[in-house]
């Protein structure tokens, strides 16, 4: 068994919840991410002799919280922290629930790294490194910006953090109101991870929709009159329903018009389509996570991929143009239009936007370039755009179908 393997997707999976909670027994996030490291360290010295325990969470915890009480005893914090760090987890968990009405580590985690302390990019790319697990690289991509950057990002947003002493916890009032914005950005870019992820073998991560699902349904019932909140349950659900339509049995991933619409969740669908009359109702339609939720909806309702109401897809891209504009809204605007109206009018909008430099490095342009091109018959430049996409993303299964659509390009050519 691959030990070193199964200890980094352990990891992947319980380093949010992991430093959340030393989050909030050290009350320092840059401390809290190196307490659960050295975790890590001491997993990959003993696991591959010992074998992985039954419970690789709780053994990472508690050698984390062995560390953060040698922490505090070095900041002469023991007689204050001792006590509270001898307890067991659960425990402590549950005296925490009796002083907070949300009790949820993970959405402290997400309200301290979205502090108004920090710039907007920064809060965002230090939640998806704290709270999502994502390595500086894949934040880089769903940035679109240098992963040197990213890196500088979080390692000053930590440091701005310690500096400030911001406290680990949910805001209350006027200011959990303020914040609010930025918590949904995040929780969606956590979610869009997990729904096409940036690299690995795998085109999904579902435990990070989930991640992202859970805390965007505490923050709905933590702000239930937020319409913008519901417009984002309501756009993640209708996007997580066709999981199980996304890959093949054996990984590969399989496009929206190819799926079969059987395997969809549909009690998903409908919780959804519940949130997105919710966010109707409170006068938040245009909402750029409502009016992305109703896209969506579009999909959920056309029985048949033939049914898709193509031309309400691009007059609703139009309105997110107008509320959120940037290239990628752009981008998608293009493939409804492309089908709404036929693949030379898509083309048109993609290669006005081609040489924008968020575009750069980004592969879905290509992509989409590619099928425009090969709608219109020239299928040299298409193959070439399928060629340049799949050197462009770093995720294995989507370049390997990239690839695979440029060869069957080449046979149809033949």
């Amino acid at each position: 068994m691959d030990v070193r393997g199964t200890i980094d997707t352990i990891y992947r999976i319980e380093s949010p919840r992991l430093i959340a909670g030393l989050a909030r027994m050290t009350r320092d996030v840059g401390v809290a991410e190196e307490l659960a490291q050295e975790a890590l360290v001491v997993a990959l010295e003993r696991w591959p002799e010992s074998g992985v325990p039954d419970n690789p969470g709780a053994w990472l915890m508690q050698t984390a919280k062995h560390r953060a009480i040698d922490h505090l005893r070095k900041q002469k914090l023991v007689e204050r922290k001792h006590a509270e760090l001898d307890q067991p987890v659960t425990a402590q968990l549950d005296v925490d629930k009796l002083d907070d009405d949300i009790g949820d580590d993970l959405l402290r985690l997400v309200f301290t790294c979205c502090h108004p302390v920090l710039a907007p990019e920064a809060r965002v790319a230090l939640t998806l490194r704290m709270l999502g697990g994502l390595t500086t690289p894949e934040i880089a991509r769903a940035f679109l910006v240098p992963e040197p950057t990213i890196a500088q990002r979080i390692v000053r947003a930590k440091r701005t953090l310690t500096d400030e002493q911001v406290p680990f916890e949910v805001p209350r009032g006027g200011e959990l109101g303020e914040r609010l914005s930025s918590v949904l950005a995040v929780i969606y870019l956590i979610f869009n991870e997990g729904y096409s992820a940036t690299s690995g073998d795998d085109w999904l991560r579902p435990a990070l929709c989930e991640d992202a699902l859970r805390l965007g349904r505490v923050v709905a019932g933590l702000m239930p009159d937020a319409p913008e909140v519901h417009g984002l349950v309501a756009l993640m659900e209708i996007q997580a329903s066709r999981a199980r339509a996304r890959v093949s049995p054996t990984g590969e991933p399989i496009l929206l018009l190819d799926q079969n619409r059987a395997k969809w969740d549909h009690l998903a669908i409908a919780r959804g389509l519940k949130s997105l009359a919710r966010a109707e109702q409170l006068g938040g339609a245009r909402g750029p996570y409502a009016l992305q939720a109703a896209t969506a909806a579009c999909h959920a309702r056309a029985r048949r991929a033939e049914d898709t109401d193509w031309a309400r897809i691009a007059a609703l891209y139009g309105e997110l143009a107008q509320v959120a504009p940037s290239p990628v809204v752009e981008l998608n605007r293009a493939v409804a239009v492309g089908m709404a109206d036929g693949p030379a009018a898509g083309l048109a909008i993609v290669d006005a936007i081609a040489n924008e430099k968020a575009m750069a490095s980004y592969h879905l342009l290509p992509t989409v370039r590619a099928d425009f091109l090969a709608k219109l018959g020239r299928i040299p430049e298409a193959r070439r755009e399928l060629e340049r996409a799949a050197t462009m993303t770093h995720n294995v299964r989507e370049r390997e179908l990239l690839l695979a659509r440029a060869r069957d390009l080449v046979d149809g050519d033949g």
